[in-house]
């Protein structure tokens, strides 16, 4: 199986994939071993004068990691999504 770089994953744009690489994560097998709600963790520590939507990283980096669109989530999965991301339901 080959390991993807960031791009080629549903979700993640030239900016997100920028960001991520910032952090250390530059490809599939990277992201998935550091989950989405660790990555939008990371990502909110180095922005911590910006607010991320949830939509546009913790959704998005978790819908590349299952191969899903962002939106594709139930209220539910979102709700613990944020929650392991340590936002309010």
């Amino acid at each position: 199986m080959k390991n993807k770089s960031l791009t080629d994953l549903k979700n993640i744009g030239k900016t997100v994939a920028s960001k991520l690489h910032e952090l250390g994560i530059t490809n599939e097998t990277e992201l998935k071993k550091i989950g989405s709600a660790k990555a939008y963790r990371w990502l909110s520590e180095k922005n911590p004068n910006k607010r991320l939507p949830v939509c546009y990283y913790l959704y998005s980096l978790e819908g590349a990691i299952q191969n899903r669109h962002w939106d594709d989530f139930s209220e539910e999965e979102k709700a613990k999504l944020r929650l392991a991301a340590g936002l309010p339901r």
